[in-house]
């Protein structure tokens, strides 16, 4: 489903597509097109990409070519899947509404038992 969404393959693409667009939430999704969880969300990610694309500008990235920005953590990062399209609707619909009352945090609208966890690590650069 990733070949519905535009591709990002370099850093400079990525710099560019978050100091471009604005009035829009940027969704990235970093990943590889052979993972089953990255294929789930990438169904998601392209049912809903029309629906919202007056709040968000969806983009996929191969996690192997842009190493730098999976490799600290921060809070502007989402990190799993979702279980289903609304949750996906729903988080971008607060995030969107919060931006664009000043807000730089928001109450995630998703249940946090369908909000898988992971156990990260994160290589130093």
């Amino acid at each position: 489903m990733s070949l519905f969404l535009p591709k990002l393959t370099s850093k400079k693409d990525i710099d560019e597509v978050i100091k471009g667009v604005a009035e829009k939430v940027v969704v990235l999704r970093f990943g590889r097109d052979e993972d089953s969880v990255c294929l789930q969300l990438d169904e998601i990610l392209s049912k809903t990409a029309h629906d919202l694309s007056n709040m968000a500008s969806i983009y996929i990235v191969d996690v192997d070519k842009a190493p730098i920005y999976t490799s600290s953590p921060d809070h502007t990062k989402f990190v799993g899947s979702f279980r289903t399209k609304q949750d996906f609707i729903d988080l971008i619909e607060v995030i969107y509404r919060g931006a664009m009352r000043g807000k730089m945090i928001v109450q995630s609208p998703i249940d946090p038992q369908n909000v898988p966890k992971y156990d990260l690590l994160y290589h130093g650069i």
